[in-house]
């Protein structure tokens, strides 16, 4: 019943925008095409934790996939989601369904249908820019996922205004099942002066308990670098009462030379205490503090040695030296 709504609905938006497609007339041929998509983050780490220190060479993720250009206007994508699922376990690897979708496009309008990327913290992903050695804050302390089965729209308004949204299986693309529960989603992308932006985001789903989220995101990017920050709360998570959290998280980014940059970020995360409890219900409370280098030898591959340091509420410190490395083909 969910597909069926929501092929019914992608349909809907897709007719009406092909209508203006159809009265344009242009003499300019277009030749279907595609590319394999290949991406790979791998890492040397010495963490330190508990007195206890552990060394490891590993490699965290893959992605494997094929984006095509059907005509200018008409795309898909099929990429294959390979994580390191297995703790200590390094050869643990388990293989999702990331994406898997069709998507239109014309000149102000965009419509995605199927296991799609989410619009929840795109915005903020692209500007951290370094999803390889710590994922975004939502994605990250459980938010919201990076895609999800669903439909999703987006329209620019003005060139400096646009507004998304979005309904979803709710699930996830690690965990895509039938229910009844849709999570509903809508999102306003502005930039008032160049190169400054700004963004607010909610979405809302119910089963027996109800999930909202409540996001808010500023930045500011040069030719040098950017810097953002951005608040999310949310209550109800993963829709059960009482389970309410919420944090911040700053970060940016400087050119020092030509293919070589200095980072930080700085993560803060805090939810709500349930009855007598003295601390938060959410294990992953705390600070965490992250800075390093990141060096681009050529197009492609990117080297970042980084620090993590990690304070949670709950007493356990961790401290991280690590190498990063991505792949991107």
């Amino acid at each position: 019943m969910k597909i069926k709504i929501l092929v019914t609905a992608f349909s809907l938006f897709v007719s009406i925008f092909a209508i203006a497609q159809e009265t344009k007339s242009s003499s300019e041929t277009f030749t279907p095409n595609g590319k394999p998509i290949i991406k790979v983050f791998s890492d040397f780490s010495m963490v330190n934790s508990n007195n206890m220190t552990n060394y490891a060479f590993e490699v965290q993720r893959a992605y494997f996939g094929y984006g095509y250009n059907f005509s200018k206007n008409i795309s898909g994508k099929v990429v294959f989601d390979i994580a390191n699922t297995g703790g200590l376990t390094p050869s643990a690897f388990t293989v999702f369904l990331k994406n898997a979708y069709a998507s239109y496009a014309c000149e102000s309008f965009n419509a995605d249908f199927g296991l799609i990327g989410t619009a929840a913290f795109k915005l903020q992903e692209s500007f951290w820019g370094k999803r390889y050695l710590y994922k975004s804050f939502q994605d990250n302390y459980g938010f919201n996922s990076s895609a999800d089965l669903g439909l999703s729209a987006s329209y620019k308004i003005i060139p400096q205004l646009s507004v998304d949204l979005s309904v979803f299986n709710g699930e996830g693309y690690k965990k895509v099942q039938a229910d009844s529960a849709f999570q509903f989603a809508a999102g306003l992308t502005a930039e008032p002066i160049k190169n400054l932006y700004v963004r607010l985001y909610g979405d809302y789903m119910k089963k027996n308990d109800a999930q909202s989220t409540l996001s808010a995101f500023v930045g500011y990017k040069c030719k040098k670098g950017s810097i953002g920050a951005e608040y999310n709360y949310q209550s109800g998570n993963k829709m059960t009462i009482d389970h309410n959290f919420s944090g911040i998280s700053v970060y940016g980014n400087y050119d020092v030379v030509k293919k070589l940059s200095v980072f930080g970020r700085f993560d803060n995360i805090m939810s709500d205490k349930i009855g007598t409890s003295t601390s938060g219900w959410n294990t992953s409370d705390g600070q965490v503090y992250i800075a390093g280098l990141e060096y681009s030898p050529v197009k492609g591959i990117k080297i970042a040695p980084n620090v993590q340091y990690s304070n949670k509420t709950t007493g356990n410190q961790t401290t991280s030296f690590l190498v990063n490395l991505e792949m991107n083909l």
